[in-house]
């Protein structure tokens, strides 16, 4: 995207989303900032009794420091979005299912129970870094075989958290949400915008 117009005679810094999902991108534009994108990859793998919270801000922040990384040399003003997003049930950290059989053994465990969304953005800059936690409560309604089944069929589960996408179809499995639409989605907008603003970028 285009980066944004001087003010005062002095160039803004460019706001950056280390990010490669879609989702994110379109969340981040809703707020109303200019930015781009720069790709990372960064290991999503927890480590051995690593609480859930802190295995998310790990990611996160480890995905916002390698885009500032990655464009620092070229943009020392630039002002760097990290996210990460993942489902928790009992202490378990459900990730990306691999394939069919991961999503509805995951959608199995999310049925007729309340599981927590933890969402976590982290903004890098040269100088300073910022984290921003958001917690959601997600219950599912009880999902029984045929259900599970038709939905992993519309390969929706594939590349989301815990298996589902809650703007997608899966919306219709969602008895109650207390919390944050898009921290489920994967970007809380209220957060992301205070980090934003605090970073001197209007949002």
């Amino acid at each position: 995207m285009r980066r944004p117009p001087d003010r005062g005679g002095y160039a803004c810094a460019m706001l950056y989303l280390a990010s490669q999902s879609p989702r994110r991108r379109e969340l981040l534009a809703q707020i109303g900032v200019d930015f781009e994108i720069v790709d990372v990859d960064v290991p999503e793998v927890r480590g051995a009794n690593e609480p859930p919270r802190a295995y998310v801000e790990r990611v996160a922040c480890g995905k916002a420091r390698a885009g500032l990384q990655a464009v620092i040399a070229r943009d020392p003003h630039a002002i760097v979005l990290g996210a990460d997003t993942e489902v928790v049930l009992d202490e378990r950290v459900f990730g990306k299912p691999h394939d069919a059989e991961a999503a509805a053994a995951m959608l199995r465990a999310l049925s007729d129970r309340t599981h927590v969304v933890i969402s976590v953005v982290c903004c890098a800059t040269a100088s300073a870094e910022n984290v921003a936690v958001c917690e959601s409560a997600v219950t599912f309604a009880e999902l029984d075989e045929r259900a599970i089944a038709d939905y992993v069929a519309t390969r929706e589960p594939f590349g989301k958290a815990g298996g589902y996408a809650i703007q997608g179809r899966a919306g219709a499995f969602v008895a109650h949400l207390s919390g944050s639409y898009s921290g489920v989605m994967g970007l809380p907008l209220f957060e992301t915008a205070r980090l934003v603003r605090g970073a001197g970028i209007a949002a």
